[in-house]
């Protein structure tokens, strides 16, 4: 996938990251999404050099972390690539010829290369955030409904 990058963690890895999240969630509680962090980096040479981050940044450098100490392989993607069909599906946890079916629908933008499907991942992700809200409606729309006839209907 052109410029992914793959970090297969080690359980020493697992062990710091561990450590690591809890530091990071406990410093980020202070902080809303919008905030800057200033973050102090020192090296095992002793010097240190300080970053400025926005907090979005920091929240997905804890999510990173959680991951890496479950023992999880962690892919950083840029949001622009294309994917394969196959990887598409794996990102929306469905099956593949599912997911030809809908970007024949027109359900999600595609491009052919040759005979071979590619989609762009922000056009992935937003279907995700359309079928994940839609569910949530329902959701929300079944407990109303559930609310209103009460428990014996």
């Amino acid at each position: 996938m052109g410029a992914e990058v793959v970090f297969l963690p080690t359980a020493e890895d697992s062990e710091q990251a561990k450590d690591s999240s809890r530091v990071l969630a406990q410093a980020l509680s202070n902080y809303s999404d919008d905030d800057r962090v200033r973050m102090t980096i020192q090296g095992s040479s002793g010097s240190s050099n300080e970053l400025v981050l926005p907090g979005d940044i920091m929240n997905l450098m804890l999510n990173v972390l959680t991951q890496v100490s479950q023992g999880n392989a962690i892919s950083l993607v840029p949001i622009h690539q294309e994917v394969s069909t196959q990887q598409a599906a794996e990102l929306l946890s469905i099956s593949r010829p599912h997911l030809v079916k809908l970007l024949e629908q027109g359900a999600i933008p595609f491009r052919k290369v040759g005979s071979h499907r590619r989609v762009k991942l922000t056009d992935v992700m937003d279907y995700r955030k359309q079928v994940d809200e839609a569910r949530g409606k329902a959701l929300d729309e079944l407990a109303e409904l559930s609310q209103e006839l009460g428990p014996y209907f």
